[in-house]
């Protein structure tokens, strides 16, 4: 009588004491054993715990600063603090993703305008609703500033990153104000503007349309007038 067959089952690779430590505080973070802003247990205390050098937790915790779930602070006061979720904290670690994909020419201007469309429409509409008095202050504040520069002034790109991205802060959502963010930082849309005078006035038109639409809390006007800035930054546009 032949005898009867083992019963399969399925192997788990062994991995290497730094990526089950990795691993471990990953999934505790992610979890909420550790919430926002808790302060993880110091290396030799976390070495002991797990049964590894320190210079292992030292790689492990390394990899969860590069991923963004932990910051590290210098100091006897210092340590490892998990992360707490912002709008600036989001947006630079999208940025660092989003980064090398524009610079090694992965995406035209017009792909990116059109993410722009997706994303700063429902921001625009969501902000008529959502807004502060001092998120309309941000906004009027850049246009102030807009109204005093050249067309030849190097900072035009960082005063568009900064109206949009305060749009996307009055939307009242997080994540997409650090995805309006990440993509202004990582692509600067305004510096491949072929600007003119006439181009200039006009963009700057449409940014005072924007905030006037907020400010009254019109939510459709607001899509329409970011509709309109967008499908003009876009004609306008120069290629990578």
């Amino acid at each position: 009588m032949a005898s009867p067959r083992p019963k399969s089952f399925k192997a788990r690779q062994v991995t290497r004491p730094r990526d089950q430590v990795e691993a471990q505080l990953r999934e505790a973070i992610l979890d909420g054993r550790f919430a926002q802003g808790d302060k993880l247990p110091p290396e030799t205390e976390l070495a002991q715990q797990f049964g590894v050098s320190r210079p292992t937790v030292r790689e492990a915790l390394g990899a969860l600063v590069s991923a963004g779930l932990i910051r590290k602070i210098p100091g006897v006061a210092g340590g490892s603090f998990v992360n707490t979720v912002t709008p600036d904290s989001l947006s630079q670690m999208l940025s660092e993703s989003m980064d090398t994909i524009v610079r090694i020419g992965a995406l035209d201007i017009g792909e990116i305008t059109e993410v722009r469309r997706v994303l700063e429409i429902p921001a625009a509409e969501w902000a008529a609703k959502n807004r502060t008095d001092e998120d309309i202050a941000k906004l009027k504040s850049v246009i102030e500033q807009q109204k005093k520069i050249s067309i030849n002034d190097p900072d035009i790109p960082e005063y568009d990153l900064r109206f949009h991205t305060a749009i996307g802060y009055a939307s009242g959502n997080r994540l997409l104000a650090a995805f309006i963010a990440s993509v202004h930082n990582c692509s600067h849309p305004a510096q491949y503007l072929h600007v003119t005078k006439e181009v200039a006035h006009k963009a700057l038109r449409q940014h005072i349309d924007i905030t006037t639409a907020i400010e009254a809390g019109d939510s459709v006007q607001a899509a329409e007038a970011m509709q309109e800035h967008l499908d003009y930054v876009l004609k306008y546009s120069l290629p990578f």
